[in-house]
């Protein structure tokens, strides 16, 4: 009987936009089963990164999308590690802006393939970015 493969993403996925759906799509056509590790509010806070939506918001919203199997909290940076084992992971995918920083998985899980997909072209940052200049356009325009 032929095993799942199983891949597993990682990432913050807020405001969800084209390029985290392209990820997810291209994630989930290389294996059976999707599961994606989602960042809390803690370890954005951790991580220097603060959220427009919170997590719950953000875990519906990955639930909801089709490709996703499961959706997982991220606690921390070993929790890759506990994931990997857990759901006997075979790919680790991640932005390409994170392009060898999850190298040493492999070193821990040998049969372990770690991928970077290609960033779209549109970011969270960019969006939040983009309203806030839209935003403060609007509240000079009401002056």
């Amino acid at each position: 009987m032929k095993k799942d493969v199983v891949v597993l993403v990682a990432g913050t996925f807020d405001i969800i936009h084209e390029s985290h759906i392209n990820m997810l799509r291209n994630a989930k056509s290389i294996g059976d089963k999707l599961i994606v590790m989602l960042s809390t509010d803690g370890f954005n806070t951790q991580k220097g990164k603060k959220a427009y939506q919170d997590y719950e918001t953000r875990k519906f919203v990955l639930e909801a999308i089709r490709y996703v199997d499961v959706v997982v909290p991220e606690n921390s940076w070993d929790d890759k590690e506990m994931y990997v084992d857990m759901f006997d992971v075979n790919i680790f995918a991640m932005g390409d802006d994170w392009r060898g920083k999850f190298d040493d998985l492999k070193t821990i899980f040998p049969d372990l393939k770690v991928m970077y997909f290609p960033r779209g072209k549109t970011s969270s940052q960019k969006v939040k970015k983009d309203l806030a200049k839209i935003e403060k356009e609007v509240d000079d325009s009401n002056v």
